[in-house]
């Protein structure tokens, strides 16, 4: 069985889907505008965990899941006006939550 995966953003009302390549590796400047972010963003994401501090050869890159997880930050935090230390408690019980699930 073949998976593909691909990921969706939405910005101002306007709805895009890509097939991506799971190891597909982004820098922080074409991350961050995957996500709809500003660089600051996302590496106030790294700061508190939320992303994880991938360097390879002294440069930061960031993977395709990180998309789907910095998406979900930035839903949280704007629907909740959450912190970046709430944003982060929440994920992780999410992630939680849905391994109990698939259990």
């Amino acid at each position: 069985m073949t998976t593909v995966k691909y990921y969706e953003v939405v910005l101002e009302d306007i709805q895009q889907a890509e097939v991506v390549d799971e190891q597909q590796r982004y820098d922080l400047n074409s991350f961050a505008q995957v996500c709809g972010q500003s660089p600051e963003w996302i590496l106030q994401l790294i700061e508190y965990d939320i992303l994880p501090n991938r360097v390879n050869a002294s440069d930061l890159y960031f993977l395709v899941d990180d998309v789907a997880r910095a998406q979900k930050a930035y839903r949280l935090q704007r629907d909740f006006d959450a912190s970046f230390t709430a944003v982060a408690m929440m994920l992780d019980l999410i992630e939680e939550l849905e391994k109990l699930r698939r259990l």
